[in-house]
């Protein structure tokens, strides 16, 4: 006699399972989606909608289909192991990869797979049994389990190598935050060949937010659904009832009587039915519709020993082996091995994996343990507890469950701050957070223990992507009384650091400061760091002598500290404070600074400072030294897994390309670099955002422009940051352009105290050339030469190219209606400067501005200055700029020679026409046209008329297309 799944004897005429029903279209858009991979399909329902049965069935076909399904299941109670879902599923894919010495496994379906990437290694630690199958990793992790990114790295590369394949995991709304990132990252970048199909209750996922956060988007070339599971309809339970019990005895009573207790739940209609298959009759009418009735039936018929295994196994809440179950509740193998057998084929227990036994489902534990009598439960969690003990390594997250279910709040928290620190030690972030959490909300928490776990929150805070909820709960703690000073001195620095770093709220400026004071006495090492974070802060909060004398304080606090990590912390703040001032010879201290140590922490302040540097080197001017710094900071960054000075250092490449005019495919680019990181807080978006602006008005798109500027400056108008300067000029440029020059007075006036507050003269992002531009054109020479002056005394003495090829444009600004011959002179050394740094645009503008000091009918030097500025910005595609210089070498009687007729283009756009369609395309008016691209209202008409005519299309279908 066979056994069907259920575990239950077939018998004739009937099936061992309800028929699928009901699902039909969901499957069919699942199927769909998983095959037309990369795919990301999520499926949303409430707990026994059936969505793991719709899982299953779509598996079966993928399956048939030669694709690898690869499954793994979150549990509500868990042991810490970072990213274990995952780890589950791909311990399926042993027989699909490559063997030892490079020899495919076994060849699918599709063929056998080709060789394993090197970044496979890395799943070594977190994945010992298939060690001997994984590749050495490309370098070693430094902790116990490697950096998320590599992580990343490593689950792709093993589905690349087993494709055709589906990442299957289970009750997601469980999953731990490490694995939440994990998906998260990898469903935004998915190997060809291979779906990622993920199962959730939305009521349970943390914060009831987006399954994967507010950072997930499915990237264009990736397919997928999002299906949410409804209740099933009557006529679907009457198709489940005559697939288990046929047609004669599913009458319409009995299936309306079945629909009225399962009110569409497909798991209460399933256990219904099993129920009448083996027992006809045996669901009267008027049965309250709840699972306790259900369960307890079913476990009535069970032996002693198998019911009393249930409880076990209720009580247990976890799968759990024979050997655990049979522990607690103190059978011996033999008739443990029976009891199990017999729960088994009732179909009250199944087996989930090796060795490992539960329930059906959630609701049919929390069902029969409702129905274990109270006095019969606390003595089920004590033998639990002791049987947990006696395990080789005793499982503390369980542990501590127990001890909380027997009431004990003092074993609770001893075992759960253990299983907090256990799950830091493996890399369990999310998991210690979620523990850590639980104990800070409970109320008779002692104050010992309060302060013990508040800190480890606070030392976690850097590793959790959902830091709100941590931010909130670490505001609490600080404002809250009983805590020691340094431990509140501590809590509040990691609380000010994730407010500025990932929040970007400046109120974590305050925190730190308040920091200070609590941390002086009892931890001067914690407090020096606080200190020269204050002193290098970009806001308005400290001027430059505050922030000189905060890095002083910290470095006399450290002097004679053993502690070199934090000297080293101090050290490279120091130095990019001295760079961000221009202040002569920090190349020569960074060049001091170890590259190798025994304290890893020690290279990557060496690695942070080269960074900053990289930073402060793009706003001053120094632009190879600041490709030098962010190469070499980069690969320290790489070897130690310094994830944010990863990112950051490859956000100073994008922004040191657009300055060396490598514009045609930059926006392009710097999407594609925030696709990979929208989940990462840049302190540079300012300086992206800004060049963002810059290109987008020198292209004629001044909506596009004026919306990148704005939204920098609204970010923290009451503590400003330097950061912004360049917005400032930006817009203050644009609203000159556009005849208000009163209102670009007021936005650089806005931001000119930052500079001798700060002491940031010398950051080159043009808001004083900006300012002697707009002073001059509201005929205030005064005010302007009075600006140059206090411009070039801020940067005298300082290495900032930049700043002296700006003061060169400013003199020759001033000098041009007195002295045209000194004001083309200033100009032009500021264009040979700006040309030596390597920025072809803004020796472009230098340029125009040294032509214009020239102009006079037929002057050869300025018309080959303006053809050669012409010339730069066609390439960079700055329509407005090059229109501009056109102009004025027309109005020099000096216009590029064009051939004779007009060239005949037929239904394609001209170059003109073409300039007009991109401008259209960003939504600008005739007006603004017009304004771009120095043509007559009535000329803009007819090119208008003429794109219209051409693309086919009214003016709001051009709106948004690439032309």
């Amino acid at each position: 006699m066979a056994v069907g799944r259920s575990g239950s004897a077939r018998t004739t005429g009937a099936s061992p399972v309800p028929a699928f029903a009901g699902r039909e279209r969901e499957l069919a858009v699942l199927l769909s989606a998983a095959r037309s991979r990369p795919s990301v399909v999520l499926v949303e329902g409430p707990a026994g909608i059936g969505k793991s049965r719709l899982i299953a069935v779509a598996s079966a076909e993928l399956a048939a289909d030669g694709v690898r399904v690869l499954t793994g299941h979150c549990h509500p109670l868990r042991e810490p192991l970072a990213y274990g879902p995952v780890i589950e599923a791909l311990r399926d894919a042993a027989d699909r990869l490559p063997r030892p010495g490079g020899a495919p496994g076994p060849a699918g379906p599709t063929g056998a797979p080709g060789a394993l990437g090197a970044s496979a290694g890395w799943l070594a630690e977190l994945l010992p049994e298939l060690a001997d199958r994984l590749p050495l990793p490309p370098h070693p992790a430094t902790g116990p389990v490697p950096a998320r990114h590599q992580v990343v790295q490593a689950v792709r590369t093993v589905l690349e190598a087993v494709s055709p394949a589906v990442l299957v995991i289970d009750d997601v709304h469980w999953a731990d935050e490490a694995t939440r990132e994990l998906l998260l990252l990898l469903g935004r970048d998915l190997p060809g060949d291979a779906a990622l199909l993920l199962a959730y209750r939305a009521e349970d996922v943390p914060g009831r937010g987006p399954l994967l956060g507010t950072a997930f988007r499915r990237p264009p070339d990736t397919s997928g659904a999002e299906l949410t599971l409804g209740p099933l309809t009557e006529q679907d339970v009457a198709a489940m009832a005559r697939s288990v019990l046929g047609p004669t005895a599913a009458t319409p009573a009995l299936t309306r009587a079945l629909y009225s207790r399962s009110e569409g739940l497909a798991l209460v209609a399933e256990e219904d039915l099993l129920t009448l298959r083996d027992h006809p009759g045996a669901l009267p009418g008027g049965v309250p519709r709840s699972l306790r009735e259900l369960f307890a039936e079913r476990a009535d018929r069970l032996p002693p020993t198998a019911a009393a295994l249930v409880d076990a196994a209720a009580v247990l809440e976890v799968p759990a082996g024979e050997g655990l179950l049979a522990d607690t509740v103190g059978l011996e193998p033999a008739p443990a091995a029976e009891a199990l057998t017999s729960a088994l084929t009732a179909g009250v227990l199944r087996e989930l994996g090796p060795d490992r036994y539960g329930f059906t489902h959630a609701l049919a534990r929390r069902a029969h343990y409702d129905n274990i009598p109270g006095p019969e439960r606390t003595r089920l969690h004590r033998r639990a507890l002791a049987a947990l003990w006696r395990l080789p390594n005793p499982p503390l997250v369980q542990i501590a469950h127990h001890t909380r279910r027997l009431g004990d709040t003092g074993a609770w928290l001893e075992h759960a701050l253990a299983a907090a620190d256990q799950a830091v030690e493996v890399g369990d972030q999310g998991m210690a957070a979620a523990l850590l959490h639980e104990i800070l909300e409970e109320p008779r928490l002692p104050s010992a223990l309060h302060a013990r776990a508040a800190l480890s929150l606070a030392r976690i805070a850097w590793d959790t992507t959902e830091y709100t909820r941590t931010i909130a709960t670490l505001r609490r703690i600080v404002a809250g009384p009983g805590l020691p000073s340094a431990a509140r001195g501590e809590i509040r620095l990691d609380l000010g650091l994730m407010l500025l770093n990932q929040a970007a709220d400046p109120s974590g400026e305050a925190e730190i400061e308040r920091a200070v004071d609590e941390l002086v006495d009892d931890r001067p090492e914690l407090a020096a760091r606080a200190m020269s974070v204050l002193a290098m802060w970009e806001t308005s909060r400290f001027s430059a002598a505050e922030q000189r004398a905060w890095i002083e304080r910290a470095q006399a606090t450290v002097a004679d500290s053993g502690d070199r990590a934090a000297r080293a912390s101090v050290t490279a703040n120091r130095i990019t404070l001295m760079a961000s001032m221009g202040i002569p010879g920090t190349d020569g201290e960074l060049a001091a600074l170890p590259r190798e140590d025994p304290d890893p922490e020690v290279v990557r302040h060496t690695a942070r400072a080269l960074a900053n540097a990289a930073e402060v080197g793009i706003c001053l001017g120094q632009d190879e030294r600041a490709a030098r710094h962010t190469e070499e900071s980069l690969a320290l960054a790489e070897h130690h897994h310094a994830h944010a000075l990863i990112v950051h250092c490859r956000s100073y490449r994008l922004l040191l390309s657009w300055t060396a005019g490598e514009w045609s495919d930059w926006e392009e680019r710097y999407a594609a670099f925030r696709a990979d990181y929208l989940d990462e807080p840049l302190a540079v978006d300012d300086l992206l955002a800004t060049v963002q602006g810059i290109t987008a008005a020198a292209r004629g798109r001044s909506a596009r422009a004026v919306e990148r500027f704005g939204r920098v400056l609204a970010r923290d108008p009451e503590h400003k940051n330097v950061n912004a300067l360049g917005a400032a000029a930006g817009l203050a440029r644009v609203q000159l352009a556009r005849g208000d020059a009163e209102e670009a007075w007021r936005t650089v006036t806005d931001y000119l105290p930052l500079l001798p507050r700060k002491e940031q003269w010398v950051y080159a992002w043009d808001l004083v050339p900006a300012a002697v531009e707009i002073a001059l054109h509201r005929d205030d020479p005064a005010g302007a030469e009075d600006l140059v002056a206090r411009h070039l005394a801020g940067i005298e003495g300082t290495d900032a190219p930049g700043a002296r090829a700006e003061a060169l444009a400013c003199r020759g600004l001033v000098l041009r209606a007195q002295d045209p011959v000194g004001a083309a002179a200033e100009s032009d050394r500021a264009r040979l400067l700006w040309s030596a740094v390597g920025r072809p645009y803004h020796a472009a503008l230098a340029g125009e501005q040294t032509a214009r000091a020239l102009a006079g009918p037929h002057d050869e030097r300025a018309a080959a200055l303006l053809t050669g500025s012409v010339e730069v910005h066609e390439r960079l595609g700055a329509t407005r700029d090059a229109a501009r210089c056109l102009r004025l070498l027309r109005d020099l009687g000096q216009d590029r020679t064009r051939p004779r007729g007009r060239a005949g283009y037929g239904d394609r756009l001209s170059p003109r026409e073409q300039q007009v369609g991109r401008l259209l395309a960003d939504g600008a008016s005739n007006k603004d046209i017009a304004e771009a691209l120095f043509l007559s209202p009535r000329t803009v008409e007819q090119h208008v008329a003429r794109v219209l005519r051409k693309l086919d299309c009214t003016r709001d279908e051009v709106r948004g297309r690439a032309i």
